[in-house]
């Protein structure tokens, strides 16, 4: 605006001025003095509409978007592309809405935002021990126009909002469980609690991720005793595991050894009920032979009994008298031998 006044300014006063010196210098002086005086409205008004042309249009690249504004009052947010804009009157604020990195608690060389600079890291536990927490957070512009106007810092808003979420949630856990099996489950909180209170303070900033990037105790002596309590916990989890595996495997074969058995077991069942049976079924039909016919049946029990013993026996032929018993075996095996 005040370049605008000053080529119009120079559009109308110009000429009269250089007309106005030209008076008392000489004629060639004089010539060349109205010529230009005639020239410099046509230029002004040249740069004029140039100056307006460009300051018409604006461009805005895919990682930014504009939020247009006329009199202080937001009249709309641009994305991508190339956009139009009353000139000199409307003004083009673009803003980044890519995702933007932060550490907190440490100090990270290069391009990456660095919070609380300075600061003590240093955390309480529920257990009431002291215990250095250091956090990478992740977050994006998600409205432009809350983000340019609703907060005169919303960087340092986000800030101070993270390490309020950690400082509460750190404080539930005991230093044990922060330094070892409760990381996942404390990002996770710290995250829900800090999305919520960005909602609730509407500065145009969303948080991506917030991750715990290292955990040690405030003295050398305590970080090498958590480290050996780390190193034991994660010893006992391979050795659950181990014993989880070896049940695993022994199960199955445990399982198939105990059903051979009972198919064994069922097996020799069915085979002595079948073999009870069997003897029961000659059983009685020996005993119905030995209703109808008893004398037959006893002699020929008497036979088959003396079939299947005498073989084993020693035979004697004696008539009661004789002093000396002589066996009949070897005669019997000189006998069959000759």
């Amino acid at each position: 605006m005040p370049f605008i006044i000053f080529l119009i300014i120079a559009a109308i006063a110009g000429p009269a001025i250089l007309l106005k010196i030209a008076e008392k210098g000489p004629a060639d002086r004089v010539k060349k003095l109205k010529v230009t005086a005639r020239i410099i409205p046509f230029a002004a008004i040249g740069i004029l509409i140039v100056s307006v042309v460009l300051g018409s249009f604006y461009s805005v690249s895919e990682d930014q978007q504009a939020v247009v504004v006329m009199f202080g009052k937001v009249q709309r947010v641009d994305g991508a592309g190339v956009h139009w804009k009353i000139p000199y009157i409307q003004e083009a604020r673009k803003v980044d809405i890519t995702t933007h990195g932060a550490s907190i608690g440490y100090t990270i060389e290069g391009s990456t935002q660095t919070f609380g600079q300075g600061e003590n890291p240093l955390m309480i536990t529920a257990d009431m021990n002291l215990i250095d927490v250091d956090f990478y957070m992740e977050y994006k512009v998600n409205d432009a126009t809350a983000y340019l106007f609703n907060s005169e810092n919303p960087e340092l808003v986000l800030h101070n909002s993270a390490m309020s979420c950690i400082r509460a949630t750190i404080s539930d856990y005991n230093v044990d469980d922060v330094m070892t099996t409760a990381k996942g489950e404390i990002q996770a909180k710290i995250r829900e609690k800090l999305s919520a209170e960005l909602a609730e303070r509407n500065i145009g900033l969303q948080l991506v991720n917030i991750m715990i990037q290292d955990v040690e105790p405030p003295t050398e002596n305590v970080f090498n005793a958590f480290k050996s309590v780390e190193s034991a916990k994660q010893q006992a989890d391979t050795a659950i595991n181990n014993a989880k595996r070896y049940q695993n495997e022994k199960l199955p074969e445990a399982a198939a050894q105990a059903d051979k058995i009972i198919q064994a077991a069922e097996a020799s069942k069915a085979a002595r009920i079948a073999e009870a049976e069997g003897q029961v079924a000659r059983f009685l039909k020996m005993y119905e032979e030995y209703k109808n016919f008893p004398l037959i049946t006893k002699k020929r029990l008497f036979y088959e009994t003396l079939e299947d013993l005498l073989p084993s026996l020693d035979i004697i032929v004696t008539d009661g008298n004789t002093q000396s018993i002589l066996p009949l075996n070897p005669i019997i095996s000189g006998g069959e031998a000759q």
